[in-house]
């Protein structure tokens, strides 16, 4: 193996931690679990999406259960399939996160991206998707579930963005927001407004994120976000894999502390069982599903 990168932050490290170059679940065993079709919006944006759907593996037909929307980042709806796994949905489809969560749909939307002469990555997430998402969700959830369920939207990265700005346009149309790796945080004005219509924020950013400055652009916010009903602040110091090490990836740039969706695609979770955050000791799946009942008992 050709040696990797130093991470810029490799001289930082606690004494006694190790570098961990990648997550150590699997990728692609549950691909099959998917279905992908698309969608038309009324202003001609033509998107394509993947589906699961609990009730067929083992949850009763005609019962109310959450629905898991997932927004990938910049390039991923450009990897195919694999696309699935990149948003952090893919183990949520798994037969022990679904317990836990007592089942639960995914939807994945995807962004119309491609790559112009240059090579670089052209058409993912913007604010001219937001009207589009709109429609494809409420189109896909009137579909395909009863309508009932509570609404998870998760976001990694440029994804992350937009959940922000999704719910700044529509905070009535999700019950929770969960936003990994950005720092593009709402107005406060914005997020009084989804605090009138319920919508609780679960904020994952590692405090390293290569991307951004997180003392300048998200510690400012904090106190804001942890005023509001229902949130929770996950700002890791180091983020970290399942093996327990600190995490590097490098394409080019190193962005292993702004990839944290690996951690929560890991449930938050080491291999050991070892919660990445004693406050959840039944790790994000856990969250999950306290969160629907708190919701579930308000309606």
């Amino acid at each position: 193996m050709a040696e990797r990168p130093t991470p810029p932050w490799a001289d930082q490290m606690p004494e006694g931690s190790f570098i961990s170059y990648g997550p150590t679940y699997k990728l692609g065993e549950l691909f099959p679990r998917f279905t992908k079709s698309g969608f038309t919006a009324s202003d001609g944006t033509n998107m394509k999406y993947y589906w699961f759907d609990p009730t067929g593996y083992g949850y009763p037909k005609g019962g109310t259960y959450p629905v898991l929307i997932f927004l990938h980042g910049k390039s991923n709806a450009l990897e195919g399939d694999i696309c699935i796994n990149y948003t952090g949905a893919e183990l949520y489809a798994s037969d022990a996160y679904q317990k836990t969560m007592g089942g639960a749909y995914i939807l994945i939307p995807l962004a119309n991206e491609y790559r112009d002469e240059e090579g670089k990555t052209q058409g993912t997430w913007a604010n001219e998707y937001i009207e589009p998402l709109y429609e494809l969700m409420e189109h896909v959830i009137a579909k395909e579930t009863d309508g009932k369920g509570v609404r998870f939207l998760f976001g990694n990265s440029a994804g992350a963005r937009l959940t922000f700005r999704f719910a700044d346009a529509h905070p009535e149309a999700c019950d929770v927001l969960i936003p990994v790796g950005t720092m593009s945080i709402s107005t406060d004005e914005d997020l009084d407004r989804m605090a009138k219509h319920g919508v609780r924020i679960f904020y994952a950013e590692g405090k390293r994120d290569e991307f951004g400055n997180f003392e300048k652009d998200a510690a400012p916010r904090l106190p804001k976000l942890a005023s509001m009903k229902g949130n929770f602040l996950f700002n890791p110091d180091w983020v970290r894999n399942g093996d327990g090490g600190i995490a590097s990836i490098n394409f080019g740039v190193e962005m292993g502390q702004h990839c944290l969706m690996n951690g929560v695609h890991a449930n938050l979770m080491l291999d050991d069982g070892t919660p990445m955050d004693e406050r959840l000791p039944r790790g994000m799946t856990g969250w999950i599903a306290d969160t629907i009942k708190e919701i579930t008992e308000e309606r």
